[in-house]
């Protein structure tokens, strides 16, 4: 996630966890389980580089707690429609439309996924553009 697009700036919080309650099986959907997101805005935040105003950048905290309300909210049964969701409510905010993000990038990971062998990780990194 550290590939920048030509001409714009990033801003990147990683590790953003909740508990959530997405997945297939019955169990994932009772009993809950961490999702860890990680995001990448693509902007144009010179202004605020030039200004040190905060109405000339992304608001981050706004954006963790979207993360955290996109996580927490409505069950979904994968990880690639929750990521969608995270995207969707990033490009919604009004400080990301204001400093005119135009790709997000998010990865959702899913350490305690129901997965039969000894794993680490799974996660799903999706790309869009505004």
């Amino acid at each position: 996630m550290n590939q920048g697009f030509e001409g714009f700036d990033r801003i990147t919080l990683t590790g953003v966890e909740a508990l959530g309650y997405h997945g297939v099986l019955p169990s994932e959907r009772e009993n809950g389980q961490p999702f860890i997101v990680d995001v990448v805005l693509h902007a144009e935040i010179r202004q605020a580089g030039r200004t040190d105003d905060l109405d000339h950048t992304v608001d981050y905290s706004e954006v963790a707690d979207t993360i955290v309300a996109a996580i927490t909210g409505q069950p979904l049964n994968l990880i690639e429609a929750l990521a969608q969701r995270i995207a969707e409510s990033i490009f919604a905010l009004e400080s990301a439309t204001r400093t005119n993000v135009s790709v997000v990038e998010v990865t959702v990971h899913k350490p305690q996924a129901p997965i039969n062998v000894p794993f680490s990780d799974v996660s799903v990194t999706i790309v869009r553009v505004r």
